[in-house]
């Protein structure tokens, strides 16, 4: 009954508009609920019988009718149809049949409505074949844009012309319309013919392309879909499963005459296009031969940036961050950062001398920070663009982290201040799997930077390589599609098409704050690079370039037709852009002196000098008052949230750490806490992230509590130690190491007065993260002098688990330091300690004990600069018996120990030592308990080397003089091509002068890590130990 009451309603079409303002009405509400509104059009009594007791019987019959027209009377049937047909209320009705001679008239009214049955369906047949063809356009238009600028390739690469499309590349030619038509009709795809072009249909409520109407003949619908879906800009969006996004991505391109832009706005689009393409150009004159990856293909990308800002800053943006590859980077860093053009001219100087230390860079992969004032919103606006290594992409996760941290401090949780913008070349965007990850980042709780502003150069090439055998996708950003971004393809040729979609881009991630791909589907003018020849390999695609005129003139002469500016104003833009870049370039001559520091991509306000120098050269204790230390113990054994359930076994993990503090002891789950505790009580963020860190890998750290009854209840009781303490993020990362460690790397880079950490589940997990570490970790400081003081947690450790989870490739770190281990450094120099940190890459460290990792967490904060800090953490001795620490040893005025020497009976008499072995982190409680059961105490010395990089000859050197009498050994668990000993071997034998060898004492040289056999295993273990403590082990080599 309801059906029959509110059918008439249900069949008028509402206005697009309308449909969106119910949506943005009714917009809290669950997407998929849908409410039954009754609307009528004409009163009920327009048929009596509906109201009353009388509708159940009607319901009754219709249901029956539904299920079978001939159960029911005959008039009933009419009824029936004249309704779903659509007859108004007061129609459909027919009275039943009188004894009068009236009743053969009556008669033959209900057979005519009977048999206009077969008119009506095939009405109902056309408006649904008009509304797949509409919704075709709107899935599959794009494959048909023009959106080469060359036109030689299809941006899809597809030639053919999705067979529910009537279309072509001559567009409503009307021959090959005809055809279209009949081969859809003959194929029985949309049922329609020639006589259709003019018939009126109404509107389905998914388009806009009626503006203000709510029908139009087939022939315009057409017409208006070719405008919207086929010309220069191609929408892909009907994958989104949001409705509300669908709607609004249609208004943007179907609405008539939406595409409209002031003489003002081309002009200044001109403007910005002449800036971007002479910039270039004088390049070109001045350094002919010199790689600079310019622009030429694609000038319109500065335009395209500035847009996006404008935008965004008119959205109340404030500050944007940027990513990007090479190609493109220095007209970028002109033209939108703003740098000074002298400071970019005096890099082509090969005279130019380094200031700073480190090795510096090329001037394309430098990062630059700038505040100024945007000049079309007039607000102020931070622009930063982040430093890369040609390895293209792996920059983007790294933006991510940097956006995200600066929203974390000033509190943009919405991401309506900060905002991150990345620039991609086609080939890496499709080609690279950090892509992907870095996507795959993007709506997850801890790392969402609420919308990301993706723009792809589509150069349509990689290098030589063709794009049909660079994917096996049609479109290079088809990424993208995983997590429901919109992606506008659109024509690079057409300036004015570029800038729309980038103000719908930038509205799209102010509105929806999801990720937007903007594809610029351009050329490169020359080759890979300026000196490389592309005739080799692409010679019919650069035949078609070398006659391309460039998108300039193309404008130029455009704007000049309609009006809006004449030649000599033109003429005159590019004279004095032209007259700028001279001018620059006089003044970059007396430039000769580059500094590094001036291309700064996030500087550190009031952490350094002015010069950038640390504000002193010493450490403080990193000890801590006894309360402070009982309170964060206490805080950590308990659950401080009420009525809050946890597991039984986590109960009895709490009970025994209540024990520990207790007796004034910690093992490395609560040396770890009270580094963290004290740091968030001083003010210092602490952030921990990676796969399952919450629990721990190893079920040892439990800093997120799970209530057992209450379904998502979770508890930090991190967060509960001090009424204003810092934050404490802890995160559960997805199963991703390339694209974590750079979002973490580039979270770090924001701000000193934050300890970052990444931990990964088993250490030779990092090997997935080699880019990170090899390009941003390792070598940062030297090329942008950017400190960063990230941390690496590697769980490391022979278990006899197998060659995977053993190893976290200690030499892969070891080799990369930067030391010299045939020099030995002044040890008589003031803070010989801190200058080595200092001088250092990165610091690389192997604790033994809980309490020698909680110092060396808190030294990482105290220091005066920072330093990545890369730490082998324990698995077994996690939950070692001997592997605790007094809490004496972590008061006040105590410090981070490089180096634990022997303090055992060998130590009371060390002219009796015969041996002095040196080792670091696990192996230390199998010496010792291998010493105890031969009773070698006073034989044999074990000193611990807790930092391995940068090297403690001082300390080494003391141990060393101590036992006059002792042979010396280097010991270690992993195999001997392996770990520590290629490393500490050439470092001790310098420390020494050489006066002795330094022998070995570990596993043979092997290809994998570990066995896999446990019984081997044990084997290689008890033949490391022997050799070890065989006093006449070496004799036979000396």
């Amino acid at each position: 009954m309801f059906h029959l009451r509110t059918c008439a309603a249900k069949l008028r079409p509402l206005t697009a508009s309308q449909t969106v303002k119910t949506f943005s009405q009714n917009k809290s509400a669950a997407i998929r609920t849908f409410q039954q509104i009754r609307c009528y059009s004409a009163p009920v009594a327009a048929e009596p019988f509906l109201s009353g007791t009388s509708s159940n019987y009607v319901e009754e019959m219709y249901c029956a009718w539904l299920e079978n027209p001939k159960s029911v009377h005959k008039s009933w049937d009419i009824f029936f149809r004249n309704t779903n047909a659509g007859a108004p209320p007061g129609t459909a009705y027919q009275s039943p049949l009188s004894l009068s001679r009236s009743s053969l008239a009556t008669v033959a009214h209900a057979q005519s409505l009977v048999e206009a049955q077969p008119n009506v369906d095939k009405l109902v047949e056309d408006h649904l074949a008009v509304q797949s063809l509409i919704r075709a356009y709107q899935i599959r238009g794009h494959h048909v844009a023009q959106l080469d600028p060359l036109g030689i390739l299809d941006a899809d690469l597809d030639s053919s012309v999705p067979a529910d499309i009537i279309s072509s590349t001559d567009k409503l030619d009307l021959a090959v319309f005809k055809e279209r038509l009949r081969m859809l009709t003959v194929g029985g795809f949309y049922g329609l013919d020639e006589s259709d072009l003019d018939k009126v249909f109404r509107l389905p409520t998914t388009t806009f392309i009626g503006g203000q109407e709510s029908a139009l003949p087939l022939r315009e619908i057409i017409r208006r879909l070719e405008m919207a879906y086929c010309q220069h800009i191609g929408v892909e969006f009907m994958f989104i499963n949001d409705l509300e996004q669908c709607q609004w991505i249609r208004q943007k391109f179907e609405t008539p005459g939406i595409m409209q832009f002031t003489n003002e706005e081309k002009r200044t689009l001109l403007a910005r296009l002449v800036r971007s393409t002479r910039f270039e150009d004088f390049l070109q004159r001045k350094w002919s031969s010199e790689k600079r990856f310019g622009l030429e293909g694609c000038e319109v990308l500065i335009p395209a940036l500035k847009t996006i800002i404008d935008k965004s800053s008119e959205n109340g943006v404030d500050y944007v961050i940027m990513g990007m590859p090479h190609r493109g980077r220095l007209n970028v860093l002109a033209n939108v950062i703003r740098k000074e053009l002298e400071q970019i001219f005096c890099q082509f100087d090969s005279k130019l001398e380094a200031a700073d230390e480190g090795s510096g860079d090329m001037k394309y992969h430098l990062g630059m920070y700038h505040r100024r004032i945007n000049r079309v919103t007039d607000r102020n606006i931070t622009l930063s663009l982040v430093a890369n290594p040609s390895h293209l992409e792996a920059a983007d996760p790294v933006v991510m982290g940097k956006t995200k941290a600066e929203q974390f401090y000033c509190g943009d949780n919405e991401g309506k201040k900060v905002m991150s913008i990345l620039l991609h070349g086609d080939a890496a965007f499709a080609g690279q799997g950090i892509v992907y990850e870095t996507f795959h980042l993007s709506d997850l709780p801890s790392y969402t930077t609420h919308g990301t502003v993706h723009v792809v150069v589509n150069n349509q090439i990689g290098f030589t390589t063709d794009p049909r055998m660079a994917r096996s996708s049609p479109y290079p950003t088809d990424v993208a599609r995983v997590v429901n971004a919109p992606i506008f393809h659109v024509n690079s040729d057409d300036p004015e098409a570029v800038m729309y979609v980038c103000k719908v881009a930038a509205e799209w991630r102010s509105t929806f704050h999801k990720d937007v791909v903007v594809d610029l589907v351009c050329y490169r003018r020359n080759g890979h690079n300026e000196m490389d020849e592309p005739m080799f390999t692409q010679p019919l695609m650069y035949k078609q370039i070398r006659k391309q005129k460039p998108v300039l003139q193309k404008y130029a002469e455009l704007l000049v037709s309609q009006g809006v500016v004449n030649q000599p104003e033109y003429e005159e833009e590019i004279s004095k852009y032209d007259k700028i870049c001279e001018e620059a370039f006089t003044r970059s001559k007396d430039e000769k002196i580059l500094h590094i520091k001036h291309w700064l991509d996030s500087p550190w306000p009031g952490f350094f000098t002015l010069d950038g120098q640390p504000r002193s050269m010493t450490c403080p204790s990193t000890g801590l008052e006894e309360d402070v230390l009982t309170h964060i113990g206490n805080v950590a054994s308990s659950v401080p949230v009420e009525n809050f359930t946890i597991h039984g076994g986590l109960s009895r993990i709490l009970k025994t750490r209540k024990e520990l503090v207790t007796n004034r002891t910690v093992d490395w789950a609560l040396a770890e806490y009270m580094a963290f505790g004290s740091l968030l009580k001083e003010g210092i963020h602490v952030r921990l992230s990676g796969q399952d860190v919450e629990r721990g890998t190893f079920s040892h750290r439990h800093h997120v509590l799970h209530d057992q009854n209450v379904d998502k209840r979770t508890c930090i009781p991190m967060n509960h130690l001090w009424p204003n303490q810092a934050p404490y993020t802890v995160c559960n990362s997805s199963l991703s190491e390339y694209g974590v460690l750079g979002f973490e790397l580039g979270f770090a880079m924001a701000s000193p007065n934050a300890l970052v950490l990444w931990e990964a589940q088993f250490g030779d997990f990092n090997n997935m993260a080699q880019c990170i570490i090899d390009q941003f970790i390792c070598p940062g400081q030297a090329k942008w002098v950017r400190q960063n003081g990230i941390v690496l947690l590697l769980p490391h450790g022979m278990e006899g688990m197998g060659p995977e989870h053993s190893s976290a490739r200690p030499e892969r770190f070891l080799q990369m330091c930067n030391d010299d281990p045939d020099v030995l450094p002044d040890l008589q120099e003031e803070n010989f300690d801190i200058n080595q940190l200092y001088d250092c890459n990165w610091i690389v460290v192997n604790c033994s004990t809980p309490g020698n990792f909680f110092h060396v967490l808190r030294r990482q904060i105290l220091l005066p600069f920072r330093k990545p800090l890369i730490v082998f953490t324990p698995k077994s001795l996690l939950r070692h018996p001997e592997a605790r620490t007094n809490f004496d040893e972590m008061l006040s005025g105590t410090h981070f120990q490089r180096v634990i020497p022997e303090d055992g009976p060998a130590a009371q008499n060390p002219d009796q030592v015969k041996r002095l072995l040196f080792c670091t982190g696990k192996v230390y409680y199998d010496l010792t308990r291998e010493r105890k059961a031969r009773g070698m105490a006073e034989q044999v010395a074990i000193t611990r080397i807790e930092q391995l990089s940068p090297f403690p000859f001082d300390l080494l050197l003391k141990e060393a003089q101590k036992y006059p009498n002792a042979e010396l050994a280097w010991c270690q668990e992993e195999h001997k091509n392996q770990g520590y000993y290629d490393y500490v071997k050439p470092r001790l034998r310098t420390t020494i002068d050489r006066a002795k060898p330094v022998w070995y004492a570990g596993r043979d040289p092997a290809a994998a890590p570990a066995t896999g056999n446990k019984k081997t295993h044990l084997t290689e273990l008890q033949r490391f130990l022997d050799t070890a403590f065989d006093l006449d082990a070496f004799k036979k080599f000396s």
